[in-house]
């Protein structure tokens, strides 16, 4: 779970992970109300927060010591891509050619022949296929090969003091700070500009509530432990709402000259709008076939389901479950669950 166009972690689930008391909450109330503030500062009152909050004092030592900020952290930020531009979104296509490539969809298949114990027992516990887990592993961090190099504590640090989400970023340094508490180092704790961590990239909130001990050592360990790993992705994906038996989507045939645009969703998300409004109303799959969208795939007539063309009229559709909601919330972008759902596909034929 990335913010590459932004992850598990802005889900509203990872919003509201660390509310914190009133009283650890006033040092950084106090410097939203002082605007321009000096990063070491600020730092200060990150510290005094998480002291607060019972982080000992060796590991508060030990995560922020020469503390900087860190200017292509906000570079990364402000640059996220999948937003719309004065033409439009960009297209789906590059981006899956990228993300579903042969080399990924042979490793996908590679980790699930060499892990698929782990696998079979991580899917019977959450009911989440095993090839969605494989693909969020992929997708993620290449099956472990690229987990990042950034020092999380300056990431962390840096985006809550540069401000836009301030509240956000401060949550999540202090989460960082409980994770450092249970025996983790500053030079394990590295991962991407925006703070996720580990082989499924989560944000250090995400970790305390949701990662799993799968193979019962009694340490959920996502750095470097599969068995680990698969089970914290399939209880994230449990938590986000999976329904077990559904699939993500499947790829629908839609009439020429069908109007999308009429079944566009009038409701307004409250997280991640621009991606959830590109998506129809909710219709039965009987309903959609009566008004002539077929899907491809077998899919109960019962099921609800939302159209989706990502490149506009004319172009493929899907039909998508609820459970492509849940990938939305771990990483709420169109292109990243189109991709992780298409890659997933790959690997299970």
């Amino acid at each position: 779970m990335t913010l590459k166009p932004f992850l598990f972690a802005v889900s509203a689930m990872a919003l509201s992970v660390f509310a914190s008391p009133a009283i650890a909450q006033d040092s950084t109330n106090a410097a939203q109300e002082l605007g321009d503030i000096s990063f070491d500062a600020y730092l200060q009152l990150l510290i005094a927060r998480a002291r607060a909050e019972g982080v000992s004092e060796s590991t508060l030592d030990r995560m922020t010591s020469g503390l900087t900020p860190n200017s292509r952290v906000i570079q990364l930020d402000r640059g996220q891509p999948g937003r719309p531009t004065s033409r439009g979104y960009p297209a789906l296509q590059p981006y899956i050619n990228t993300h579903v490539n042969s080399v990924r969809i042979r490793g996908g298949r590679n980790v699930f022949a060499e892990n698929r114990s782990a696998l079979m027992a991580t899917e019977a516990a959450y009911g989440v296929p095993a090839e969605i887990i494989v693909a969020i592993f992929g997708h993620e961090t290449s099956y472990g090969r690229i987990p990042g190099s950034f020092d999380l504590a300056r990431s962390l640090a840096t985006l809550a003091w540069e401000g836009r989400r301030r509240e956000l970023f401060a949550n999540e340094f202090i989460a960082l700070m409980k994770v450092a508490d249970k025996g983790y180092s500053r030079q394990q704790l590295v991962g991407s500009y925006a703070g996720a961590f580990g082989n499924p990239q989560f944000l250090p909130s995400v970790y305390l509530r949701l990662a799993e001990d799968g193979d019962g050592d009694g340490r959920a360990n996502i750095f470097t432990n599969r068995a680990d790993t698969f089970a914290s992705i399939g209880n994230y994906l449990k938590y986000a709402g999976w329904r077990e038996g559904q699939p993500w989507g499947v790829l629908a045939r839609v009439p020429e000259g069908f109007d999308v645009d009429a079944l566009k969703t009038k409701i307004v998300s409250p997280v991640c709008s621009r991606v959830h409004e590109r998506h129809s109303e909710w219709k039965t799959v009987a309903e959609w076939r009566a008004l002539g969208v077929y899907p491809q795939r077998s899919l109960g007539d019962d099921v609800l389901a939302s159209l989706f063309q990502p490149d506009g009229p004319g172009t493929r559709a899907w039909l998508l479950t609820s459970n492509y909601r849940a990938i939305l919330e771990y990483n709420c972008s169109n292109y990243y669950a189109m991709s992780v759902g298409l890659l997933a596909d790959e690997i299970a034929r």
